[in-house]
């Protein structure tokens, strides 16, 4: 049994996610297209795993998935049945030959995501799939003080959206960065692991305090709250993308 890496590009604009959840039954999702095309190129089921669960609406520029199979396809020839099949939408930018233990999620050492943020006085209408139009221009320096207190190991229960979350809501963000210029504010959140809607709900909450909503000075304490109902509402998933899945 042959183990194959996939680096995936995608727009998840009319997706239900990476992975469909219990809430969205209606649209496919991402990994459902690819095992779809797999399934025809095996004549037999495929399971797709990835790296990180992506919401629905959110983008990737290099997910990394890997899946088992019995076929004699080279990975070029695999790489290419896979871009012939596709939606356009979706795009498998390298096929890997790995070692039959490597596993895209258990393996993975970190993970970074960006924001895209529009703040120009016209948002541009060809980038309003992948931008959050903000009507209000934030203070970039009160984001940048509340991005401090999030580096480090935390509980990140306040940023879950799942009351029932059973795994420990522990995590570590190693890096935080907020760039912008006239027209756009980037945020890039680099931490050890991330659950759907987690990264959204920090920019929400680093948004609030550049648009004076939310006083920077409290943010350490809305963290060491655990309370979901104290972290303003996440904006919207089209700013989202996956930029990095990192291996040691």
């Amino acid at each position: 049994m042959r183990n194959i890496e996939l680096i995936i590009e995608y727009d998840g604009t009319r997706y239900a996610g990476w992975e469909k959840s219990q809430k969205n039954t209606k649209d496919a999702s991402v990994s459902e297209k690819i095992e779809e095309v797999l399934f025809k190129m095996e004549d037999a089921p495929v399971i797709l795993t990835g790296a990180v669960r992506i919401e629905s609406g959110a983008h990737a520029l290099r997910q990394v998935a890997n899946f088992k199979t019995e076929s004699k396809k080279s990975v070029l020839e695999i790489k290419q049945y896979l871009r012939r099949y596709l939606p356009m939408d979706i795009a498998v930018v390298e096929a890997l030959e790995v070692p039959e233990r490597f596993h895209a999620a258990f393996n993975a050492k970190q993970f970074t995501f960006e924001y895209h943020i529009s703040i120009g006085e016209v948002p541009s209408v060809f980038e309003r799939r992948y931008r959050y139009y903000c009507f209000k221009k934030p203070d970039v320096a009160k984001m940048k003080e509340a991005a401090k207190a999030f580096i480090g190991t935390h509980d990140f229960k306040a940023f879950s959206d799942n009351p029932r979350m059973k795994k420990s809501t522990e995590r570590t963000i190693k890096a935080l960065d907020i760039y912008s210029d006239e027209t756009e504010i980037l945020i890039t959140v680099t931490g050890d692991d991330f659950w759907p809607n987690m990264v959204r709900n920090i920019v929400g909450l680093i948004l609030s305090c550049g648009l004076s909503e939310t006083d920077c000075g409290k943010v350490p304490e809305l963290i060491e709250s655990k309370d979901r109902n104290l972290i303003p509402q996440a904006p919207e998933p089209k700013g989202l993308f996956l930029a990095e899945v990192e291996y040691e």
